[in-house]
């Protein structure tokens, strides 16, 4: 054989090893992204039907709850034993407490639909600050915002970026029992805009900061765990995250980035 035409062999041989190659991976790429789209139907279907039954368990609830109001009143009026009206005060306190989980997960489960609009993020604090000063002072906790040098502008829906803000101060808030001094500021960092809210809590060991943002998490006493997860996800959809630093004994900082309002 002619040594050009060996060489013309290897290089098919070599051109259909490498197709061979090529086309095999293609078919495992397309398997993979399959499966990862019939993974994300089945957990869309979930969420349709554990939403629905969210919402099944709301409605006699509701009805439960009416007539445990009712039952109180009509003990007032006839008088009842202090051990009755103790047990009637517990399933009551129960049953607004799974009232209140219900709403949390619709609240978390349920479709997001942003209503963008320029939002200054140093003007959403300083109205929250307002809002949640005399609830601060009767924790004995300093509650501070830093205004920033010029307006920290986000294109965002304002609805929800001050609910995922105040999920963040009131839980600063709760972890401090004892006082302390909470401070909330925004800024610029890398082309983005934050939302950033400190405290002198006892901060969170790094075992546990992997699992805060998970759904039903909490180190909260009576707590829901969705509100970390769903400042998470309001963050998210607007195309930015949550950060944490923390640390055990000092405190830790909360920071909400996202995309800054174009010009």
């Amino acid at each position: 054989m002619l040594p050009w035409i060996g060489g013309i062999v290897i290089g098919l041989l070599l051109g259909l090893a490498t197709a061979g190659v090529a086309s095999t991976l293609l078919y495992r790429r397309n398997v993979a992204l399959g499966e990862r789209a019939r993974a994300a139907e089945r957990l869309a279907e979930l969420g349709t039907l554990t939403a629905g039954l969210a919402h099944e368990i709301k409605n006699p609830l509701s009805t439960v709850q009416l007539n445990l109001q009712l039952l109180q009143e009509d003990l007032q009026q006839t008088g009842c034993s202090p051990r009755v009206t103790t047990r009637l005060t517990t399933v009551t306190r129960e049953a607004t407490r799974l009232r209140d989980i219900l709403d949390s997960f619709l609240r978390y489960a349920g479709r997001i639909e942003l209503q963008r609009e320029r939002v200054n993020l140093d003007l959403l604090l300083e109205e929250l600050v307002d809002f949640l000063a005399p609830q601060a002072q009767l924790g004995r906790v300093r509650l501070r915002h830093i205004p920033a040098a010029e307006p920290v502008v986000a294109d965002a829906d304002p609805r929800l970026i001050k609910q995922a803000a105040l999920n963040l101060m009131l839980n600063a808030l709760q972890a401090m029992p004892g006082g302390g001094e909470l401070i909330v500021d925004a800024g610029r960092e890398d082309g983005a805009v934050t939302l950033s809210v400190t405290d002198t809590g006892p901060g969170i060991a790094l075992e546990e900061q992997g699992r805060i943002f998970q759904a039903y998490v909490t180190r909260k006493k009576g707590g829901t765990g969705l509100g970390l997860p769903m400042t998470q996800r309001i963050a998210r959809e607007h195309g930015g995250a949550v950060e944490l630093q923390s640390e055990v004994g000092k405190g830790s900082r909360f920071t909400i980035k996202l995309p800054a309002a174009k010009p």
